[in-house]
């Protein structure tokens, strides 16, 4: 059963992945603050409830982790440069 529980844990990080990296990238998180915001409280909840299973405690902090970088660049995106304008 610890392998159906890595397979699950693996499938949800890397659904992550993509979005954070782009993120990242772009310093802007184009998604619904409120979504953000549940998600980010869901897997701390969860992260305390899954205390002593570490599957899921690996499974709720990475998402934790996901989401809390997605909701600070929701609340703080990065400001657009502004080009230098020519001579």
């Amino acid at each position: 059963m610890k392998i159906i529980g890595l397979i699950g844990l693996l499938a949800i990080v890397a659904c992550w992945i993509p979005q954070t990296l782009d993120v990242l990238r772009t310093k802007r998180a184009n998604m619904k603050l409120s979504f953000l915001i549940l998600y980010f409280v869901g897997s701390i909840a969860l992260t305390i409830y899954a205390i002593g299973d570490p599957i899921f405690v690996t499974l709720n902090l990475l998402t934790t982790v996901g989401s809390a970088i997605n909701l600070y660049f929701k609340v703080f995106p990065k400001k657009p440069e502004l080009s230098a304008s020519p001579k």
